[in-house]
């Protein structure tokens, strides 16, 4: 929701804070990233003592790939006129986040690369070394602002931002939070709502400065928000609050994959949108989740019950 409607008010009204505000909702969605599929395959391990890759990577695939190729399919369509073939080919293999010269309205899947190319590399360094990887998570918090630092020194200043290795430090946090989270003391209250001050202002500072880099930004204000934006994840799965529980706002958490998606055709663009297109990305994104995205889970579920049927029959044999 951030990223939605701090987009409609950054084209509305022509507000750079407000698109800091839908920068905070991708990296509130990398943090979150790192912590549930580390969490997911953290049990995996210690249930089984392996990660079994393929599996991880079909269940990725039937939950990701059909919603993804429908929006694509209708881009494709749409501004078939304003689309070069490396822009198709950038977007259908998930390596937007290097083509720095993406049109607006494939612009958003830039996050959801990072996020393909994270779902593809992390399960293999878990599973080959899983003795190491808290120092592999410190070392990629350490690598972005190096990486964002030769970027700038090199000519690339603001064009290397949304290359993986300027954005793992915020997906290494979730990791970081997903191993120790048994380990950590509960957060009260008070420290959650200071945790939120950073959350809230240093959007704030970045729309101010237009999204340039500073160092106070990229050393300071970043690490300090990315860190606080981990505790109030802690605290909120510490102790569930009934707001975050009630019906509409799981509802939206079960479209959000499909919202994010469609939300860039109503809420971003070139012109000025009208107050209602971002509930007609909401209607959009339903439809995506009941037509496409649902079957295709059920679709999955089936198959996985078949082979296990299968196996049985199998040993049985």
């Amino acid at each position: 929701m951030l990223v939605m409607w701090g987009h409609w008010a950054e084209v509305r009204f022509h507000s750079q804070v407000a698109g800091a505000y839908a920068s905070l909702g991708r990296r509130i969605f990398f943090v979150l990233s790192g912590y549930l599929i580390t969490t997911l395959l953290t049990r995996e391990l210690e249930k089984t003592s392996t990660i079994r890759l393929q599996r991880f990577y079909v269940r990725r695939a039937y939950r990701i790939l059909p919603g993804a190729m429908l929006f694509m399919a209708v881009v494709f369509v749409v501004f078939w006129h304003e689309l070069r073939w490396y822009h198709m080919a950038a977007a259908a293999f998930y390596l937007v986040n290097y083509d720095f010269a993406h049109p607006w309205f494939i612009g958003h899947l830039w996050s959801l690369s990072v996020q393909e190319q994270f779902y593809f590399a992390w399960p293999v360094v878990l599973k080959k070394w899983w003795p190491h990887r808290v120092w592999i998570a410190v070392a990629a918090i350490g690598v972005a602002p190096a990486f964002r630092v030769a970027c700038h020194f090199l000519g690339l200043h603001g064009r290397g931002d949304e290359a993986f290795p300027a954005v793992a430090d915020i997906l290494a946090i979730g990791c970081l939070l997903a191993f120790f989270f048994k380990r950590l003391p509960r957060v009260r209250v008070g420290w959650a709502a200071l945790m939120i001050v950073p959350v809230l202002l240093v959007p704030v500072y970045m729309g101010r400065l237009r999204f340039h880099t500073t160092a106070l930004l990229l050393f300071v204000l970043w690490p300090v928000m990315h860190c606080s934006i981990a505790g109030l994840l802690l605290h909120v799965v510490q102790r569930p609050y009934r707001l975050l529980n009630v019906g509409p706002l799981v509802w939206l958490g079960k479209v959000s994959y499909g919202l994010y998606l469609w939300q860039q055709l109503f809420a971003f663009g070139e012109r000025a949108r009208p107050w209602y297109f971002p509930l007609l990305a909401v209607v959009v994104a339903a439809g995506s989740y009941y037509l496409v995205e649902q079957p295709m889970i059920r679709l999955r579920e089936r198959s996985v019950e078949q082979r296990k049927a299968a196996r049985t029959l199998v040993a049985a044999a």
